[in-house]
């Protein structure tokens, strides 16, 4: 198949490969029992007892708001991607136009920082001055598609999307958003903790205007209209818990209806704007909050409504701007709602930058240095094991009717795999990419992807696709192609190790590959059929059954205490939460099969095979995380802190508590009563 960007940095990779050699002979294998807290019990909090020595010799750096074993990785592999974009940048002489050209120039533009503090505000004075030539409502709307046509989201959220109810369509959807705080709920709530953000939001607004040359006075002002908008939106939008219910977000419309609904938008020429096909139908995710919206775009004066733009323009922009932007958009975002106490050193930030803007074209190198072809072999192979585990145990179950599971096993069998990297790489050959200005090639990359993402409205879905880069320390299910994605960044010690251990591999990565597959059967994935169609397959009995056994969950993980006064919301993790107990429950299975026929592996420093699996699940999460990221995390994360996705699905399932002869009555053991079991 052919690749763009096929020959992407040759002269670099004899280099590399050298050195991804010596990198593979000096890095740590299997499991590392140093981790382990011995004055820990584990059968109180295993968590502890598998992690507290780790946590313990790794305080969090000063730059970071939770630092954890995935932490280390993802360093490791920035360090990958700043030697190859190092390189890149030095070669001035790499052909125009080509891959290596384009991130290398990304790269030094990000790097520029004495000609970014030169230009100071100049790169961004075109758009702004857009905003103060608004006089009238049509060149507000106009202004709104502007932005947007740059992925600058203002007002609200909007793109391509495969149609819920027939996944084989690529529609229009429209979602709520122009909020500046990380959720709805920071403008709503009045406990001590939202008051305070909402303190802090309120000066770091007034501190950018006044960056943009306001006095104080106005400053002060122009902070309170965004404030006294942004409420009004954030009142009419959907909570994070109503947002998971996928009928609650489908309202397919026809553009008449849409104008219906908002008269004062002319979604006419918003859509020749962004490039929408002028026929396509469109997913009004949250009615009420577009109602609002038409509400305010004559309620609230022009004049306020270039303030609100200001303030989203250069909230957007800042971090690619001169200093003193760059440093009051980290004093808020930074330190105040994550904790973090310092920058980033700058070549990491433009390493994460040129990876989220250029992923798949610095990407394709990664892989050949980072992912050999045997660790995407032995990957494959475990993944084929925990489909068959996974097989047999829906085969099993009581509460589930045969009706319901022919539909399961059908969905597992149409389950795509994607391992390592995208079997076609994405074309970059309509972007263009020089060193002139980094904010520049912010905007061009941001009007790149809008328009990519835009083409895809009524063409057939393309199942190729990947949603993540391939360095990321992460993976995802999508309910709607019925895929699980592992990028090759996660494919590496300590999550999986092609010289280790079953035990280690299995406890470790197969809980996370169990952990996407049965996605496609959590309270979220399980209204999706096999060909990813929001459309009901269980029985009315066995649907009764299955939101008995995930109230379950909700239940045990709204116990589960953050700080005093704050505890996870269990509606809002129930979907992540079963999905956990459901990989590790598979994985355990899947391990277990892998040893039939073969001797009993031997304990090893006088723990067991099946207690290793269990340490490795848990070091696996072991992270030590800033209050402020907690909260932060508690109110808008649908994934529970990773101390309770040990304890949480461990304290569910008996083969633990077998493993470390931990009895009923321990609080790692839950009465069987109480036991949460779906899997």
């Amino acid at each position: 198949m052919k690749r763009s960007g096929s020959s992407l940095f040759a002269s670099l990779l004899t280099v590399l490969l050298a050195a991804s050699v010596l990198c593979a002979q000096t890095s740590m294998h299997g499991l590392d029992l140093s981790a382990i807290d011995k004055n820990a019990n584990p059968c109180v909090d295993f968590y502890q007892y598998a992690n507290g020595s780790w946590l313990a010799a790794n305080p969090i750096p000063a730059a970071f708001s939770a630092w954890g074993v995935d932490s280390v990785l993802s360093e490791k592999n920035r360090d990958v991607l700043h030697e190859v974009l190092e390189a890149a940048a030095k070669n001035t002489s790499a052909p125009k136009g080509s891959n290596e050209q384009k991130v290398g120039d990304f790269y030094a533009s990000c790097m520029a920082e004495d000609q970014i503090n030169a230009a100071g505000l100049a790169p961004l004075k075109p758009e702004l001055q857009r905003i103060a030539e608004i006089k009238e409502a049509r060149a507000l709307e106009a202004e709104i598609a502007h932005l947007h046509s740059m992925g600058v989201n203002a007002l609200f959220r909007e793109g391509s999307t495969q149609d819920a109810k027939n996944s084989a369509e690529v529609t229009y959807e429209i979602l709520q958003g122009g909020l500046g705080l990380p959720d709805r709920d920071y403008y709503l709530k009045d406990d001590d903790r939202s008051k305070h953000i909402r303190e802090e939001y309120v000066k770091h607004v007034a501190k950018m205007f006044e960056l943009l040359g306001d006095d104080a006075t106005k400053a002060a002002a122009e902070t309170q209209t965004v404030m006294g908008l942004e409420t009004k939106l954030a009142a009419a939008s959907m909570t994070r818990v109503e947002r998971r219910d996928p009928n609650a977000v489908y309202h397919r419309q026809t553009f008449a209806q849409l104008q219906t609904l908002t008269p004062n938008f002319d979604w006419a020429a918003f859509f020749k704007t962004v490039g929408v096909p002028p026929k396509a139908d469109i997913n009004v995710a949250q009615p009420k909050f577009f109602a609002e919206v038409n509400r305010q775009l004559t309620a609230t004066p022009i004049p306020d409504w270039q303030t609100y733009l200001r303030w989203h323009l250069i909230n957007v922009s800042a971090s690619a701007l001169a200093k003193p932007f760059d440093d009051e958009d980290f004093n808020f975002k930074g330190k105040v709602l994550t904790g973090a106490t310092e920058q980033l050193p700058r070549w990491k930030r433009c390493v994460a930058a040129t990876d989220r803007n250029l992923g798949e074209a610095l990407g394709e190198v990664y892989v050949k240095r980072a992912f050999p072809p045997e660790a995407k072999a032995r990957s494959l192979a475990m993944v084929q094991n925990l489909i068959a585990a996974l097989r047999s145990d829906i085969g099993t179950l009581a509460w589930m009717s045969d009706a319901t599971r022919r539909q399961a096993v059908a969905k597992l069998e149409t389950l795509i795999r994607k391992i390592g990297y995208p079997d076609k790489w994405r074309d970059y050959s309509a972007l263009q990419i020089d060193r002139t200005s980094y904010l520049a090639n912010e905007l061009r990359t941001g009007t790149f992807e809008e328009r990519r993402d835009l083409h895809k409205i009524g063409q057939p879905v393309d199942k190729l696709e990947w949603g993540m880069t391939p360095p990321t320390v992460n993976a995802y299910y999508n309910p709607q192609i019925n895929e699980i994605v592992f990028p090759a960044g996660i494919l590496q010690w300590p999550f999986f190790d092609p010289t280790a251990e079953d035990a280690f591999n299995y406890g470790a990565m197969g809980s996370v590959i169990g952990h996407e597959m049965t996605h496609g059967f959590d309270d979220q994935g399980a209204q999706f059929d096999a060909a990813g169609n929001l459309k009901n397959w269980f029985t009315e009995e066995d649907l009764k059954n299955f939101h008995v056994r995930t109230e379950c969950v909700v239940n045990q993980f709204n116990q589960f205490e953050v700080e005093k006064g704050l505890s996870e919301n269990g509606k809002l993790v129930v979907g992540e939460s079963v999905a956990d107990l459901g990989g590790l429950v598979i994985a355990y299975a899947a391990w277990q099969k892998s040893l039939e026929g073969k001797p009993r592996p031997a304990s090893v420093d006088g723990f067991t095979p099946e207690q290793r699996f269990f340490l490795a699940y848990a070091y696996s999460w072991a992270t030590n995380i800033r209050p402020e990221r907690a909260r932060l995390l508690a109110q808008t994360d649908p994934h529970p802190l990773p101390k309770f996705r040990v304890n949480g699905p461990l304290a569910n399932f008996p083969a633990f508590a077998a493993a470390f002869q931990c009895k009923e009555g321990d609080p790692m053991v839950r009465a069987e009563k109480d036991r949460c079991v779906i899997w």
